[in-house]
């Protein structure tokens, strides 16, 4: 098994990597919305959370050779499916281009640092 870092998405905030390969599959832990740059979360709303997941999701699956073209398999994680399901999913759609892999949603009580999204994903190399 390999460990997957860069610099271009947040730290772990506690005991996981961002990212492990093992063999030719690549598992993201999930994402949220701390900007790499300040260690902070400082988008307020669903659209602008859910932009900075993605961008930091995409910055982990290139550290470890892939493009959304190799994801397979995504979890994604909402605080409020009913209020906020339509515009992750535009946000979502927008970062995958072409790509759709295999997904589930579902609705949490509660994610780290009180944002509003969250999303993991599973990719073959």
């Amino acid at each position: 098994m390999e460990t997957i870092y860069t610099k271009n998405a947040p730290n772990a905030i506690g005991p996981y990597s961002q990212a492990i390969k093992a063999g030719n599959i690549i598992f993201t832990s999930g994402q949220i919305a701390i900007d790499p740059d300040t260690g902070n979360v400082d988008a307020v709303d669903i659209e602008s959370q859910s932009r900075q997941v993605m961008k930091n999701l995409t910055a982990v699956l290139e550290e470890a050779g892939c493009t959304w073209e190799n994801v397979v398999k995504t979890t994604c994680f909402l605080k409020d499916v009913s209020k906020d399901f339509a515009a992750f999913n535009s946000i979502y759609a927008e970062a995958l281009g072409n790509c759709k892999p295999a997904r589930s949603c579902v609705g949490v009580a509660e994610l780290p640092k009180g944002v509003l999204v969250e999303v993991e994903a599973i990719a073959i190399k």
